[in-house]
């Protein structure tokens, strides 16, 4: 997944050579910090009714903890208001080095990640599945002679050729976007703020640093301020630049990057579906925003009076690491389900999805299996504007074979916090029959790594609210 989910973005001609902004500044929340959680009624904004259900309905009533299983990029277990939140697998000696419980996994105590190796190393980004599946039709091609092809062959032929176009679609959107001209003005600006802390001997730029740079300094210097005024003038902020920077880098060295291969640091075999007990025990990962921002929303903290308040108060979040900065691999996610089924987790939130599902058949096996337990399935719908009805967003309930669905799966789309024709969120994916509910999921400020608090959007962030 490549963050879609929170990646609201603003583009704006300026008639320079960066061309965007981003939509809101990082100080400012847009609405109230808890909003998801009040009343249409009594608060006057369109939230799911939380503290009122704990008000009249939950008050002095006695409750059992429920096992969440959190599939996503990683959580940061050890964030403030996620204390005593989360799973503890009770059959496991921590860092024994041996599989007590024997389910495969060694030294599982909080879950697992599947994007790593025995070694400590995690796989950080992926390519999309769109740019994976190119890479396959493009070498199937190699000894087709397309003017006496075959009817397989003209089958495998269209089929390149419409991955061909939508991944040049993608790589011109990025061109349209200025993302590379982005990429650079970022380096530019963190080239210029090393240089202003080096020269002045100081920790931080601050204005009043910038007020002392002058006609009489150096040019280094002189640029370096005209860099930072550049920022300012066109609305960004160094927090806007990391996030955007890290979009497009992503999308341009590795979503869509044919020659990018990070899979071969954990050591799998990706066409052995059936195997399991590869990654490792360190559940967070090297970039946790998005599933430690998921765990927030579903199970912070309560009683702690800090951060933010969670939906369910008495839950444990087990956390299960296969999602990258990329598309996610079917083979991790059937894992996934089957390790939060076996663990004991009563629900799966999975904030995550793409529009190829190449080993669908694997996953739907894991999705059947856990119907079986009776474990409930909550899917975000997805951020493209689209009628799901008609472009498939996967995972999907609807299984490959025997023409039937899984019972026990939500799809969720997403709410903003507006009334009215705005009460929908722009982004959200849509479908009479493929999406069942819309949670709330715009302007959603939840837990994020380094024990700090945003607001993101997304599906990715209505699902876990339908979750807890």
């Amino acid at each position: 997944m490549l963050y879609r989910s929170f990646k609201k973005l603003l583009f704006v001609p300026l008639f320079l050579s960066y061309s965007f902004v981003f939509a809101q500044s990082a100080e400012k929340l847009q609405t109230l910090p808890n909003w998801f959680n009040l009343d249409p009624t009594t608060d006057k904004i369109n939230g799911i009714s939380t503290e009122k259900a704990y008000q009249l309905l939950l008050k002095d009533k006695k409750s059992s903890p429920v096992v969440v299983a959190i599939i996503d990029s990683g959580v940061e277990i050890d964030h403030e208001d996620l204390k005593g939140k989360i799973w503890v697998n009770e059959k496991e000696i921590p860092n024994n080095g041996i599989d007590d419980d024997k389910n495969g996994y060694i030294d599982d105590i909080n879950g697992w990640d599947f994007l790593g190796n025995a070694k400590g190393e995690d796989l950080t980004y992926e390519t999309l599945e769109l740019t994976r599946e190119l890479i396959k039709y493009t070498h199937l091609i190699e000894p087709i002679d397309a003017l006496n092809a075959n009817k397989e062959e003209k089958v495998v032929l269209n089929k390149y050729k419409s991955l061909k176009a939508k991944y040049d679609q993608k790589v011109e959107e990025i061109e349209k976007q200025n993302g590379k001209n982005y990429i650079q003005l970022y380096d530019n600006y963190m080239s210029a703020k090393e240089l202003i802390k080096t020269e002045f001997k100081v920790e931080e730029v601050t204005p009043e640093i910038l007020d002392k740079i002058n006609l009489i300094s150096s040019d280094r210097l002189q640029k370096a301020k005209r860099i930072y005024q550049f920022v300012e003038e066109i609305g960004l902020n160094e927090d806007k630049l990391d996030e955007a920077y890290d979009y497009f880098n992503t999308l341009i060295n590795y979503s869509l990057n044919e020659d990018y291969n990070g899979r071969s640091i954990i050591g799998d075999s990706l066409a052995n579906l059936n195997e399991k007990g590869y990654g490792n025990n360190e559940v967070e990962g090297p970039d946790a925003k998005h599933g430690t921002h998921v765990a927030g929303i579903i199970g912070a903290n309560r009683s702690n009076e800090i951060g933010i308040n969670g939906i369910c108060d008495n839950v444990k979040l087990m956390v299960i690491r296969a999602v990258p900065n990329g598309d996610e691999r079917d083979k991790d996610i059937a894992n996934a389900i089957r390790y939060a089924v076996d663990n004991g987790a009563r629900v799966i939130n999975m904030s995550f999805g793409k529009p190829y599902s190449p080993d669908k058949e694997q996953v739907d096996q894991a999705v059947k299996f856990a119907e079986s337990k009776g474990v409930l399935l909550v899917h975000a719908a997805g951020n493209e504007s689209e009628d799901t009805d008609v472009e498939t967003y996967y995972p999907s309930r609807k299984y490959n074979k025997d023409n039937a669905s899984c019972k026990s799966w939500i799809e969720v789309g997403a709410l903003s916090w507006k009334a009215g024709e705005d009460a929908v969120a722009t982004f959200s994916n849509y479908g009479k029959s493929s999406v069942d509910v819309f949670a709330p999921g715009e302007d959603i400020y939840s837990t994020v790594i380094n024990g700090k608090y945003k607001e993101l959007s997304g599906t990715s962030m209505a699902a876990p609210v339908v979750t807890g």
